[in-house]
């Protein structure tokens, strides 16, 4: 019986380690599954066909194409054409520049990260570089496009006591503090504060809280608020300049004049005389500030409905996004994004959108930039200037020549 106990403890051992055996490759292979794996990340690799990766790929092409040649359009045409040179359009140049960047330094490796299903294949220290680039010129351009509103509000508001647009070193000053707050969004990141997610298949920027909330309040819902605060003044400017010029009905004074003086002074030819000559001129005053008038009251119409737009195509393309970037780590956690990977992709290229809209708007409003761009295009680069100058020369003798009735 003692022999028999012996060697029923010994089977009953042999089985657990046969057991012990049988189970460990499983629990050793979860690990190693994971390593493969990479985080969660690596779930959301989508996998493509043939027509879809040519659908994608092609609009994906036009759109950063597109992008380059409108943006290179607005640079060519502020920087060669002399009367577009003013320091009023360096933010527009400014503008350009970021759209620019964005559409040769990040809309190509984001497509080809897309066409291959959203898996990162450039390294870890190259998605650092992407993520810092693409933060700081999509930053610059949204920046840029504040600072352009204030400068719209102060110049038909404050046209006399703002001087910085004719003043060209103060103009740099704007731009240059515009794209060094937007690298201070960039070195966090860089400098261990918050640290990017790339578990080698995914580039993602940092997901930390603070952060998070610092560089969407800084690069993107401040500069709205401001945009909406300074299109509501324009708007408001507008809309009262509207309401004085509607007030008709009332004969002028030049003509309601002329005509008392002409019946109390028919008796006395030589005074008669001196009356009507006197509120002549006060006649053709009131007609010259009444052009004046005019003429400021269409220039803030016309920047009412530029920033109007301008303002509208902003925040239809980035408001989703920075929607989903803020709660993205509130709801996923800092570790990796677990919103589906189209729409962030969808949404993110919606924003990179607003950097091909950008030079076609400014150039729908503004008849220079139009008439630039039709002569580059079709290759008649002599005489731009001359054109310009005649066609701004036309639009003044219009204005001076217009019948008293449309004023």
């Amino acid at each position: 019986f003692a022999l028999a106990s012996r060697l029923l403890k010994f089977a009953r051992g042999a089985a657990e380690a046969a057991a012990a055996a049988a189970t460990s490759p499983s629990t050793s292979s979860q690990p190693l599954a994971m390593e493969n794996n990479g985080t969660r990340c690596g779930e959301q690799i989508l996998s493509y066909g043939r027509v879809e990766k040519v659908l994608i790929g092609g609009v994906l092409t036009m759109l950063t194409l597109s992008t380059i040649c409108g943006n290179l359009l607005v640079v060519i045409s502020v920087c060669f054409v002399k009367k577009l040179r003013q320091p009023s359009n360096y933010l527009i140049v400014s503008l350009a520049v970021a759209d620019l960047s964005v559409a040769l330094a990040v809309m190509p490796f984001v497509s080809i990260t897309d066409l291959i299903g959203g898996q990162w294949i450039f390294g870890q220290f190259f998605c650092n570089v992407f993520i810092a680039m693409d933060v700081m010129c999509c930053t610059a351009s949204i920046m840029t496009l504040c600072v352009i509103s204030i400068d719209r509000y102060l110049g038909i508001t404050k046209p006399l006591t703002y001087p910085v647009r004719q003043n060209g070193c103060c103009m740099a000053k704007m731009i240059l503090s515009v794209w060094l707050l937007s690298a201070s969004i960039t070195l966090p990141p860089l400098f261990g504060w918050a640290q990017n997610v790339n578990d080698g298949r995914v580039c993602l920027i940092s997901q930390d809280f603070g952060y998070t909330i610092y560089s969407t309040a800084v690069a993107f819902y401040i500069p709205m608020s401001v945009m909406l605060i300074m299109y509501y003044r324009i708007y408001r400017a507008a809309k009262l300049s509207a309401a004085k010029h509607t007030i008709t009905g009332f004969p002028r004074e030049g003509e309601h004049a002329v005509g008392a003086a002409q019946r109390e002074g028919r008796g006395v030819e030589e005074e008669c005389g001196t009356r009507v000559s006197r509120l002549l001129k006060t006649g053709e005053h009131h007609q010259r500030r009444k052009r004046k008038n005019q003429s400021i009251f269409k220039r803030e119409q016309k920047a009412a409905a530029t920033l109007g737009i301008v303002v509208g195509a902003f925040t239809f393309c980035w408001l989703p996004f920075f929607l989903v970037s803020t709660a993205r780590p509130f709801v996923c956690g800092v570790e990796c994004s677990c919103v589906p990977l189209w729409l962030e992709r969808t949404l993110l290229w919606l924003g990179y959108a607003n950097s091909l809209i950008n030079p076609f708007i400014y150039a729908f409003f503004n008849r220079d930039l139009r008439t630039t761009y039709s002569n580059l295009l079709r290759c008649r680069y002599r005489n731009i200037n001359q054109k310009l100058s005649a066609a701004g020369m036309h639009e003044a003798l219009k204005l001076v020549e217009k019948p008293d009735t449309d004023l």
